[in-house]
Formats: structure tokens, C-alpha cells, sequence
């Protein structure tokens, strides 16, 4: 059996080791050969959901129930709420958007921008105040149209190419009883109350509600700019959304195709509104001068009446 005897250390070894030993103890920060109190870890940290205040968590609780009935809200069909001016309703397929109309006061007429072009029964300009409302980004168009009705309107006349075929054109030759009947539909396949504009939405809205800047045209006091009219038109209607809008985001309110309103015609300052022969018309078309497309003119026609220029704007 093999023994393992000791191995005495020289004087030299036994240096080096000590040597060695007080390298290492002033390495890890020994002070006058005194070990020193090694490092201590730090404290770990709360995990964050204990970190969060009471305040900060009701907080986040309140925007997450928001967002939810915010999802709510469009998954039922109430509109599209990217923009909260604006709701996308669809009928059978074709969608139209409405633009919200603050509500204000505003005053109606021959107001000073219009100047001599003026008509008589545009006067006296009037106060007048409305609560909010939406009205069409565009005219109603004749894909929309075609998919409430099912067919063109019951004119002999029709949509032609002559005057502008196309889902994008306005729908014209229609009257105000098609439109009636149009609307009573549409309102059947929504749900909802799409109405015809009174005579004074429709001016505010073509004016730019509280955004107006008082142009004498529905979005420009340059013409050119926002409508077709009998100088730039070709003699014929347009796709919707040809020209700039107005302060609102509205379409073709000057130019294109009139609009019919709620209102039966009367003179400002009158017990009119109720009772009748005709309705009004506003925004002048494509085959009309200059200045029967300014925001304040009036015009009027027989209800039953339908023309290759007369079109319609929703109001809800």
C-alpha cells in the first residue's frame, strides 16, 4: 500500500503563497488585511402592477370601458365613428356618409357678401338659430338611389348619358313626391329618420355652419373652384365630389343639381312653412349661371315636378 507522505515547503513557497493571499484580499477590497463587507445585492423591485396607484388604476379602467363601448356602438351599426363629424350608413350595399352640422345661429338671406346679386326675396337677412343636425357629404347618388328604389326614377326621361350616367353622378329627374317616397324607403331598410333639410339647415350647412368663412359660393368666393356651373359643366351633370368642398366637408352644395328642401316657398318674415303650392329648391345646377348658385338664393317648383337638373341632398 502506498503511503503519502508530507511535502515540507521551502522558505520560497511559503512566500509566494502569502504573497498570493494578499494580492487577492486587496483585489476584492480588504483595507490594512482586514477583509472588507462583501457587496450586498440590491433590494428586487415591486413588480409594476404593485406599483400602480389607486387613481392610475381607475384611470385605465375608465379608458378600457370607453374603447368598449366605443366597439359597441359600431359593432350595432350606428355608423362608422372614425371621425366623430361624420357617420357611413349603408342601404343594400351603398354606403353614403353624413356630416354633422353643429348647431348655431347664423343669419339667413342677402347678407353683405352677396351684395347686388341679391334677389329681393332673399331679403330682409334674419336671424335665425338651429340645433344640430347631419346632412349629406353629397347628393343622393344614382347607385344609391338604384339600390333603395330598385329601379331609375319612373321620369320618361330617365338617367341618360346626355345629362351624366354613372353610380357616381347625382340621381336627378326626380321630384319632390319621388323623393318622398325615396326617403320613406330608405328610412324602411335603415331604421333610422333620413328627412329632407328645411330650407334654413340647407343654407347654414352650404354657408359652413361655425365654420363659415362667408363666401359668397358654397365654399368660395372663386366659383370655379366648388361648382359646376353652365360656364365650366359641358352642359351636363358631374360625378359627386368634382370640385373642393366647403368648410364642412360638403360637396356640390353650389352647382350640379338643385336641391329640394322640406319647406313649401314663401317670403322671409311670412306664417310660411305649413302650407302651399310649392317647395323649395336651392344650390342652383350645371345649367344655370353663376349666380343662381350664391348660398342665399332661393328658388322654387311644383312638388310632382321633375327635371334633368333637380336632385336631392339628406338631412337626419
Amino acid at each position: 500500500m502506498k503511503e503519502f507522505e508530507s511535502k515540507q515547503q521551502s522558505p520560497v513557497d511559503t512566500a509566494l503563497q502569502e504573497h498570493d493571499v494578499a494580492a487577492a484580499r486587496q483585489s476584492s477590497g480588504s483595507i490594512a488585511g482586514t477583509d472588507a463587507v462583501p457587496p450586498q445585492p440590491s433590494p428586487r423591485p415591486a413588480a409594476w402592477w404593485r406599483r400602480v396607484s389607486a387613481m392610475q388604476w381607475a384611470a385605465a379602467c375608465a379608458v378600457l370601458a370607453i374603447v368598449g363601448m366605443i366597439v359597441i356602438f359600431v359593432s350595432n351599426g350606428h355608423g362608422d365613428m372614425s371621425s366623430a363629424s361624420t357617420q357611413t350608413f349603408t342601404a343594400n350595399g351603398v354606403s353614403f356618409k353624413m356630416v354633422r352640422v353643429e348647431g348655431g345661429t347664423f343669419t339667413m338671406g342677402a347678407t353683405s357678401e352677396q351684395g347686388s346679386d341679391a334677389d329681393s326675396d332673399e331679403k330682409p337677412a334674419h336671424s335665425v338659430t338651429l340645433s344640430s343636425y347631419y346632412i349629406g357629404e353629397t347628393e343622393v347618388t344614382q347607385a344609391l338611389w338604384y339600390a333603395v328604389m330598385g329601379a331609375k326614377p319612373t321620369s320618361s326621361k330617365s338617367w341618360t348619358t346626355d345629362y351624366g350616367l354613372g353610380d357616381e353622378y347625382p340621381a336627378y329627374y326626380i321630384s319632390w313626391k319621388d323623393c318622398e317616397t325615396f326617403i320613406a324607403k330608405l328610412n324602411s331598410i335603415t331604421g333610422k329618420n333620413f328627412r329632407f333639410p328645411t330650407e334654413a339647415e340647407w343654407e347654414y350647412a352650404a354657408r359652413g355652419g361655425s365654420k363659415s368663412r362667408g363666401y359668397k359660393y358654397s365654399g368660395s368666393n372663386a366659383i370655379d373652384e366648388v361648382a359646376w356651373y353652365r360656364d365650366n359643366s359641358g352642359s351636363e351633370t358631374h360625378p359627386v365630389k368634382g370640385k373642393s368642398p366647403n368648410e364642412l366637408g360638403l360637396y356640390d352644395m353650389s352647382g350640379n343639381v338643385y336641391e329640394w328642401c322640406q319647406d313649401w316657398y314663401a317670403s322671409y318674415g311670412s306664417s310660411s312653412g305649413s302650407e302651399g303650392s310649392v317647395r323649395v329648391i336651392r344650390g342652383g345646377s350645371w345649367d344655370l349661371d353663376a349666380g343662381f348658385c350664391r348660398v342665399s338664393i332661393r328658388n322654387y317648383c311644383t312638388p310632382s315636378y321633375s327635371h334633368y337638373y333637380f336632385g336631392l341632398r339628406l338631412a337626419l
